[in-house]
């Protein structure tokens, strides 16, 4: 089916999903950073994880494996709304996996000394005294481990994984890996009845080299094992025997965006015969199965299949996944010419009478949910958000629960943490995405939202730019916020030259009162990107730049422009930061003259600091008065401010820029806070974007920072109405 048909094809079969699913929706209801798991005294600032995730049999226990601090950590959730620490579990090593079976957990644990001195260990856990009761040594490094569902044997992966910096990370690379199968007897793993079953000279790409990496279990205790940099599937038997095997074949993906260094999202491009290379793999029933096709050094197919045991497809989901995963603005631009958003694990489970897949997509940090009731046209019902990375899930169906581990921890550069988040199947239509480009006539892939405008006539009717993040693509999207979830219905370039415009940072739009738009840039004079003012028209083409006066330049840095509004021929900028003329605690809020090129300015007195910096992001004028965001760069647990704040039309009136500026007082209007926790994840950072429509309702929408370093979520919402 060519792409664009295929595309069509599956956003129909979405929308067609929503009014049923509209009733019945997972939705996030709980987030729990890893670090809460750490003992009191303990260094909370050490780099943490959530990697996979399984839960106790009664589904009130979540245990993950949490591979830099080498722990098992434990999290209640009786109250899944309220989940609450049980503390780490040491492992003396770096922890792959872990299963539960009755009152114990069984985690792979990798000892090795080096790639070419592979070993391991399998340890068993008394779950509520939370101490290791036994180990067995495996032979070689673990990746993975599945449980019978009788709980009377366990599968291990054994990788024995290769070395990425040795011959650029191509096989063979010795020793080869194997598949463990160990039984279990009165809740412990019984070592010496261990089973080694061979993996060599079963796949056609480096047959003396088996990598297993994922495992899973069949009620009729069939095993089947992905050998992922082999790109090979392997079944055994209930009794230990390999009983069939098939390559996990190709893909030709059309329309895929294959450039990660140009800013742009431009799903143009084709890539013939790209290797599965499956990593997450599940049985759906014991007749079919589904992989998750992430890739290694020579592949990933950027989407998810399900196989019939004898290798046949029975369904290649292809490119239809990514472009979902982009219409909600969590495409990873610059993973494009890797692995695109990079499907890393694969559930399985039936809620009521539904089977079930879930995919999650390590790069995009969502988790597709599909109904494969039909296992030949799944159908895509949601996209979930998630954390940074999600590396695991686990379905509880008994209660209604799903569970997702996120790898991820940005301690180190000031970002969010690790985190498990806690999903439930609610009677109510789902919460997220709160702004998509699905439905539109063109596929839109879109992100790093920024300034936001409404139209001065049609309520509901906005205005977005992207920021430097997509340089090679600067746009004004066209929103729809009378719909919900908000549509992104129409893309505009923003063009000189007839080529996308260079050189801009778009962090602010307002209308120009002709049809067309002004567009602060926020600059970056070390990057030879100005602080300017952009008139572009209705067609999208820049047509004159008003550069800063020397008075203003001679103490603008990196941090300028933060929005842009208009009152008559006055436009009103604010600056991110303090400029190096300005007093500490207070910023610029600048004024140019469209009719008489004249530039003025007053002061802003912003909140005290607490950790990290101060600043706004917007400037919105309504009625009697101008409307600002101020924020701090925190995010998490630890951001304090998002705030709006407004300051009277009549203080507005600036200074000469140069000489004594007018210092305004500002009123709180509402703490943005709350409305960050609406969707139960964690506070995001950058706050961007603030229009008042022509009903004066307020909208406010979030900065995704282009899904890098960033779970990707886009929050949009309505604040209500707003005084003139």
């Amino acid at each position: 089916m060519h792409t664009t048909s295929r595309l069509f094809v599956s956003s129909l079969a979405l929308c067609a999903a929503m009014p049923a699913e509209a009733e019945m929706a997972f939705n996030r209801i709980a987030t729990f950073a890893t670090p809460r798991n750490m003992a009191a005294g303990e260094d909370t600032s050490r780099a943490s994880s959530a990697e996979i995730i399984t839960a106790t049999e009664d589904g009130m226990t979540l245990l993950y494996t949490d591979s830099p601090l080498g722990v098992v950590g434990a999290v209640d959730i009786t109250d899944p709304q309220a989940p609450r620490p049980l503390g780490n579990i040491a492992m003396g090593g770096e922890p792959t996996t872990a299963v539960v079976i009755g009152a114990r957990a069984f985690a792979a644990v990798n000892t090795s000394a080096s790639y070419a001195e592979p070993s391991g260990k399998l340890v068993t856990i008394d779950i509520a005294a939370q101490t290791v009761l036994s180990e067995c040594d495996l032979g070689g490094q673990p990746d993975s481990v599945a449980r019978a569902k009788d709980g009377s044997f366990l599968a291990i992966a054994i990788e024995n994984e290769r070395d990425e910096d040795l011959n650029d990370g191509q096989i063979p690379q010795m020793p080869a890996g194997f598949v463990v199968k160990l039984p279990v007897k009165d809740g412990m793993a019984d070592c010496a009845a261990m089973q080694r079953i061979e993996m060599t000279g079963l796949a056609a790409i480096a047959p003396e080299d088996p990598e297993p990496e994922f495992v899973d279990i069949n009620d009729a205790g069939e095993i089947v094992v992905t050998l992922q940099e082999n790109n090979h599937i392997v079944i055994i038997g209930a009794d230990g025997t390999v009983t069939g095997h098939f390559s996990a074949g190709a893909v030709t993906l059309e329309g895929i965006d294959l450039t990660d260094e140009r800013g742009a999202i431009r799903f143009s491009e084709t890539q013939a015969d790209r290797k599965r290379e499956p990593d997450g793999i599940k049985w759906l029933g014991t007749d079919r199965l589904v992989t998750a096709n992430e890739g290694d050094y020579e592949g990933g197919s950027r989407g998810w299949t399900i196989f019939k045991r004898d290798g046949s497809v029975v369904y290649e989901s292809g490119a239809d996944f990514e472009h979902a995963v982009a219409q909600i603005g969590h495409y990873p631009d610059r993973r494009s010419d890797a692995k695109g958003i990079e499907p890393e694990s694969i559930e399985v489970a039936t809620f009521g009478d539904r089977p079930m897949v879930f995919v999650a997509a390590e790069r995009a940090s969502v988790v597709g949910v599909y109904d494969v009731t039909d296992p030949s046209a799944p159908v895509l019902t949601q996209i979930l958000p998630s954390g940074v990375s999600p590396e695991g899930m686990v379905a509880i169906p008994a209660r209604n629960l799903l569970a997702s581990a996120n790898e991820v921890d940005l301690v180190e550069d000031g970002g969010v943490r690790a985190h498990v988040m806690v999903y439930e199947l609610q009677d109510a239509p789902a919460a997220y995405p709160m702004i998509t480009s699905q439905g539109a006539d063109e596929l839109i892939g879109w992100g790093a939202l920024s300034g936001l405008v409404a139209d001065a006539d049609r309520p509901g009717l906005l205005y977005a730019v992207n920021d430097s993040f997509f340089g090679y693509q600067p746009t004004i999207f066209t929103i729809d916020a009378t719909q919900k979830p908000a549509r992104i219905v129409a893309a505009l370039p923003v063009t000189r030259g007839g080529m996308p415009a260079q050189k801009l940072d778009m962090e602010g739009i307002t209308l120009d009162g002709k049809g067309g738009f002004w567009v602060a840039s926020e600059g970056r004079s070390d990057q030879l990107v100005p602080h300017a003012l952009y008139s572009v028209n209705a067609r999208g083409e820049v047509r004159k730049e008003i550069a800063l006066p020397a008075a203003l330049a001679a103490s603008e840095i990196r941090f300028g422009f933060e929005g842009i509004t208009r009152v008559g021929d006055m436009l009103w900028m604010a600056v991110q930061r303090e400029w190096k003329d300005d007093v500490a605690g207070e910023v610029k809020l600048i004024a140019y003259n469209t009719a008489e090129d004249a530039w003025t300015a007053v002061r802003y007195p912003l909140d005290a600091k607490g950790e990290g910096w101060i600043g706004l992001s917007e400037i919105t004028a309504h009625g009697d008065w101008f409307y600002i965001v101020e924020r701090d760069n925190q995010i998490g647990g630890t951001a304090k401010v998002k705030r709006l704040y407004r300051v009277p039309a009549a203080q507005m009136i600036g200074a000469p820029v140069g000489g004594d500026l007018p210092l305004v007082q500002k009123e709180l209007v509402r703490d943005l806070l709350p409305d960050l926790a609406a969707l139960n994840g964690y506070a995001a950072e950058k706050i961007e974007g603030l229009a008042i429509d022509a009903a004066g309702e307020g909208w406010v929408v979030t900065d995704n920072d282009g899904v890098d370093d960033s779970s990707g979520e886009t929050l949009f919402w309505s604040i209500g109405k707003l005084a003139e």
